[in-house]
């Protein structure tokens, strides 16, 4: 480690679950502060974000830990680098960092005061974001920066006019990947249509900066989207495919993609396929975890530079509103994801 034993604490508080169910099995505890191994970096986590897929792990429908009797949660979050291990270079302590995939495969989190994580997982917060945007940088940006950039032909990074000329449908503009989608979209150049399920949702995604809201709930949704975008649209980043397939397949145009990330509405597609093969119609599953590396890569630098330009919000104003717990309420958090609050969930960590 780069900083003498005696300048860290011996322990930290962390939240962890011992066994799989509801958000009862969540405890906070006293561990270990964590060594930083090689090529590692140790965070002081000021913000943790939660995502759909913490409760679903803590409840083992996903298994993204490194298993074993005590599990730490939250794969998002905002800190500083306190130390680095062999093979990072010192200039890293002190460096204020966003995180990504910091529970993926291991023991911690970032419900925790400290996390060991690899260094490229800890990537520096350009000056002027402030945690809480760092916070939700992770899973929401990275899996809609994914889901914008699989088309054919289509960039493989977004950047300002990377999407220029193109319409995007984002259907749930209202959700934490839906409002990423909305914002990086719009950053790139895109014409951004959105559906949301109410007029509340709808105000939200046009204060992310959704140029059209649609309601999903219209009968005339298809007409009304179509009207906006005559020749189709180019790219669907979609939350719930089994329930708005016939809707995508009607937006589309020829050798458009529908790329979707979760399964509301169920999990059992039932793929058009005359229709789909009469548009070339692409449908691209997208999982965070499994997303391939270069693709990744591309993905955290672009999330870091849109951030850098102001393009990723948060707060109501921003079309997403932040819902705060302490550490020891955690369990409250993942509560009301679980139960679909509207905007994003944080939990304070150890705030500086």
């Amino acid at each position: 480690m780069s900083e003498p034993a005696a300048s860290l604490p011996a322990t930290m508080r962390a939240a962890v679950f011992r066994s799989t169910g509801g958000p009862d099995v969540l405890e906070v505890v006293e561990r270990p502060v964590p060594a930083p191994g090689p090529g590692e970096v140790l965070v002081r986590i000021t913000v943790s974000g939660v995502n759909p897929t913490d409760w679903k792990t803590r409840q083992g429908l996903t298994a993204t830990g490194a298993g074993g009797t005590e599990q730490g949660v939250h794969h998002d979050g905002a800190g500083r680098v306190v130390a680095v291990g062999p093979g990072v270079g010192q200039e890293r302590v002190g460096q204020r960092v966003w995180t990504w995939l910091a529970a993926w495969r291991r023991p911690g989190g970032t419900a925790q005061e400290y996390v060991a994580l690899p260094a490229d997982r800890a990537v520096p917060l350009p000056e002027g974001v402030g945690d809480d945007v760092g916070a939700v940088i992770g899973v929401p940006a990275l899996t809609a920066h994914r889901a914008l950039t699989v088309a054919e032909g289509g960039p493989e990074r977004l950047e300002p006019g990377a999407l220029a000329g193109a319409t995007v449908l984002v259907a749930g503009g209202a959700g934490a990947v839906g409002h990423a989608a909305v914002e990086l979209a719009r950053w790139a150049g895109a014409t951004v249509v959105a559906t949301t399920s109410t007029e509340e949702k709808a105000a939200l995604a046009r204060a992310a900066g959704a140029h059209h809201v649609v309601l999903r709930t219209a009968d005339d949704a298809a007409e009304q989207v179509r009207a906006l975008a005559p020749d189709g649209v180019d790219v669907v980043v979609e939350v719930a495919p089994a329930a708005n397939a016939a809707l995508d397949l009607a937006v589309c145009r020829q050798a458009a993609t529908v790329a979707y990330y979760a399964n509301e509405g169920g999990d059992e597609l039932v793929l058009p396929v005359r229709g789909s093969m009469s548009l070339n119609l692409r449908w691209q599953g997208i999982l965070l975890y499994t997303v391939p590396g270069r693709a990744a890569a591309a993905a955290v630098e672009a999330c870091s530079a849109a951030a850098a330009a102001g393009a990723l919000r948060v707060g109501e104003a921003a079309g997403l509103p932040l819902h705060r717990f302490p550490l020891e309420q955690v369990a409250e958090a993942h509560a009301a994801v679980e139960a679909r609050a509207v905007g994003k969930v944080l939990v304070d960590v150890a705030p500086e």
